[in-house]
C-alpha cells in the first residue's frame, strides 16, 4: 500500500452535502479530499427542492444563477396540482412562481426583501452534476470517486481513512473527517452513534415502504393536463395515490407512490398504475425504479466527537414532505465548514467544533418534526369512494377533499419560517444582548438581528445587480458591520481578531434601512451569516469577545445596558 495521502479534511460521501462542504471549505482556503464509493453522481432523480437558505449558500459560491438554469423551464409553475385522475376532475391547483416569475419579482422587490434567492425547483441529480463539475475546477479539492471507505483509525492528531478501489487500497491521513455518507453511514457506525426518533409513517399515502421511479411520459402535459400541470402533479382517489414530479418540464417525471408493493413491483405494474391514474392507456417508459421508506424522522444522538463529525443524512433522515432533508444538510455544511477551517488554520478555541452539534442537532429535530407533521397531514386527507361519482354526493366529496389538499399543499409551499428561521440562541459562542426570544414559526419569517439568527437581508440599491445584496459583501470569515451615520470605532475588535488569526472584514454602511434592520451600530456576522454579537459600542474586553465567538471561554463579554437594548443610544 502506498504512503498515506495527507489532507486537512477528508469528506466521506460525495452527495450534495459532501460536495457543498468541500466547496465551502475551499472558499475558506482549506484543501480537502472527497471520497465517494460511486464513480459519479446518481442518474436517478431524488429531491427537487432547493430552499431559500440553500440557494443563498449557492449564491455565496457564485452558483445560484447556474442552478436556476437547471430543471424546469423558466415559465414552468413550481406549484402543486391535485386530480382525481389526470383526465378527470381537478381537486386543487396551487400556483407557485417559477424561475421567470421569481426573477421578475426580484427586480421590483422591496429593499428589505427577506432573501436574495427564493426557493427553486431542480432535481438533485442535475444539481449534483453541476456541483461535481465545479468541484473539479477547484485545485484545492481532490475528488476521489470510486473509492469505498472501509476503515477509520483515529489517532491523537489525525484520522487514517482506508479506502479501496478495484482491488487497490490506499490510506488518506486527515486532520479531520466529515461523514456525509448517507443514511447507512459507515462513519456514524464507526462512532457507534445511533439514530433516535420515528421511522416510517403507517399510512397509505407515502407511508411504510414506497417506490420511487424515473419515468418518461411524453403526452401527460400535452394531452391530459393542458395548462393545468405544475411541478408536483398528484392523483388522489379511493383506488390509488401517486405524485408525478416534473423533472424537465416536458416529458420526464419522478414518480412517488405507496400504491404498489415496492419490493416486488415490476416495470409493467408501474406502467399500469400510472395509466390508471391517468384514466387512459397513455405511453410510459420506466427508466429506473427503487424502493424506499417514507416518513422517517430520525436524528443521530450525537453529531460526532473528536476529529470526526456527521452531516446530512448521516446525521438526520427525513420524510420528503416539504423538501427539508437535503436543505438541512446543506445548512449543516455551512455551519461545519467555517469551524473546520478554524481548527485547521489554528484560530479555533478548544470548544468550537463541539458547538457544531450543539447548534445543528436542535435544528435537525425541529426540521424532521416539521416534515413528519406534513407527512401526517397528507395521510389524513379524505379519499372517500364517492370522489369520482358524477353526482351531488361526488361533488361534495371533491370539495371536501380539495379543501383538505389546499390546506396540506399550502403548508408544504409556505415554509419560509422553516427555511430561514434556524436560530442558535443558546449556543455558547453566541453573545445574547438581552433581547426577548424571537418566535419560531413554520410559515412566517420575520427578519431579526437578535444574536443567534441568520442576518437580515437587504438590497443595497435598486438595481438588483450582481453584488447589490448585503450578503454579497460579507467575507468568507467574520464580518463586522459599522452602521448608521456616526458608527463607533472598531479598533479593539479588529486588533483582537488579528492577534488570534481570526479572519475579519469590517464593512461600514451609512444606510438608514440597514441600521433600522440591525438595530445596533455594531454587528458581528459569522462566516455562516448568523449574528454572533451586536451592541452600540465595542465591549470593554474585545479579546474576551473574540475568544468566546471562536470557542474559548475567557473572561466575560458585558451585555448592553437596558438603555441600549432596543437599539437607541
Amino acid at each position: 500500500m502506498d504512503a498515506p495521502l495527507t489532507t486537512p479534511v477528508a469528506v466521506i460521501g460525495g452527495g450534495p452535502v459532501g460536495l457543498m462542504l468541500a466547496l465551502l471549505l475551499d472558499r475558506q482556503g482549506v484543501p480537502c479530499v472527497i471520497l465517494n464509493a460511486h464513480q459519479g453522481v446518481p442518474d436517478q432523480p431524488r429531491g427537487s427542492t432547493h430552499n431559500a437558505r440553500t440557494m443563498e449558500h449557492y449564491r455565496t459560491l457564485g452558483l445560484a444563477d447556474r442552478v436556476r438554469r437547471l430543471g424546469l423551464p423558466p415559465g414552468h409553475s413550481a406549484g402543486i396540482s391535485f386530480f382525481t385522475r389526470y383526465n378527470a376532475d381537478e381537486l386543487a391547483l396551487l400556483p407557485w412562481p417559477g424561475t421567470a416569475e421569481v426573477l421578475s419579482r426580484r427586480a421590483v422587490a422591496e429593499r428589505a426583501d427577506p432573501t436574495p434567492e427564493p426557493m427553486h425547483r431542480a432535481n438533485q441529480m442535475y444539481v449534483e452534476r453541476l456541483l461535481l463539475d465545479h468541484v473539479r475546477t477547484r485545485p484545492g479539492i481532490t475528488p476521489c470517486f470510486g473509492w469505498t471507505v472501509t476503515t477509520l483509525r483515529e489517532n491523537t492528531d489525525h484520522v487514517d481513512v482506508v479506502a479501496e478501489r478495484d482491488g487497490a487500497r490506499r490510506t488518506f491521513r486527515a486532520a479531520f473527517v466529515a461523514g456525509c455518507d448517507g443514511g447507512h453511514s459507515l462513519v456514524r457506525r464507526h462512532l457507534r452513534i445511533r439514530y433516535e426518533g420515528e421511522g416510517a409513517l403507517d399510512q397509505d399515502i407515502l407511508g411504510r415502504r414506497s417506490i420511487a421511479a424515473h419515468l418518461r411520459v411524453p403526452t401527460l402535459y400535452r394531452d391530459f393536463l393542458r395548462g393545468r400541470g405544475a411541478w408536483s402533479n398528484w392523483v388522489v382517489n379511493a383506488d390509488l395515490a401517486l405524485n408525478l414530479i416534473a423533472l424537465n418540464g416536458v416529458d420526464e417525471f419522478f414518480l412517488l407512490t405507496s400504491s404498489v408493493d415496492s419490493d416486488t413491483a415490476t416495470e409493467a405494474e408501474l406502467v399500469r398504475l400510472v395509466q390508471r391514474a391517468a384514466g387512459e392507456p397513455l405511453p410510459i417508459e420506466v427508466l429506473s425504479h427503487r424502493p424506499w421508506t417514507a416518513g422517517a424522522a430520525l436524528v443521530a444522538e450525537s453529531f460526532g466527537a473528536g476529529r470526526i463529525r456527521l452531516a446530512g443524512d448521516a446525521a438526520h433522515l427525513f420524510t420528503p414532505n416539504g423538501g427539508f432533508g437535503m436543505n438541512t444538510g446543506v445548512d449543516d455544511a455551512a455551519n461545519l465548514a467555517w469551524k473546520l477551517a478554524a481548527a485547521v488554520q489554528g484560530w479555533a478555541g478548544p470548544d468550537l467544533l463541539d458547538t457544531y452539534g450543539i447548534e445543528r442537532r436542535p435544528i435537525a429535530l425541529r426540521n424532521t418534526s416539521a416534515a413528519r407533521t406534513l407527512g401526517r397531514g397528507l395521510g389524513a386527507v379524505d379519499r372517500s369512494t364517492g370522489l369520482e361519482e358524477d353526482s351531488a354526493t361526488g361533488e361534495a366529496a371533491r370539495a371536501k377533499t380539495g379543501a383538505e389538499l389546499v390546506e396540506y399543499g399550502m403548508r408544504t409551499l409556505d415554509t419560509l419560517g422553516v427555511q430561514l428561521g434556524a436560530r442558535y440562541d443558546d449556543s455558547p459562542i453566541i453573545v445574547g444582548d438581552g433581547s426577548g426570544p424571537v418566535p419560531d414559526s413554520f410559515a412566517a419569517y420575520t427578519p431579526s438581528a437578535v444574536p443567534g439568527g441568520r442576518a437580515p437581508h437587504l438590497w443595497l440599491d435598486d438595481r438588483r445587480a450582481e453584488g447589490s445584496s448585503l450578503f454579497d459583501r460579507f467575507g468568507p470569515g467574520f464580518t463586522l458591520l459599522r452602521l448608521g451615520p456616526r458608527p463607533p470605532g472598531t479598533g479593539g475588535i479588529e486588533a483582537a481578531a488579528h492577534a488570534r488569526g481570526v479572519p475579519l472584514r469590517t464593512l461600514t454602511l451609512d444606510d438608514p434601512l440597514a441600521r433600522e434592520l440591525y438595530e445596533r451600530d455594531l454587528v458581528l456576522i459569522r462566516p455562516d451569516q448568523h449574528v454572533a454579537w451586536r451592541a452600540d459600542r465595542e465591549p470593554g474586553d474585545p479579546e474576551a469577545l473574540v475568544a468566546l465567538i471562536t470557542g474559548e471561554r475567557r473572561g466575560k463579554v458585558t451585555k448592553p445596558s437596558s438603555a441600549t437594548a432596543h437599539g437607541r443610544r
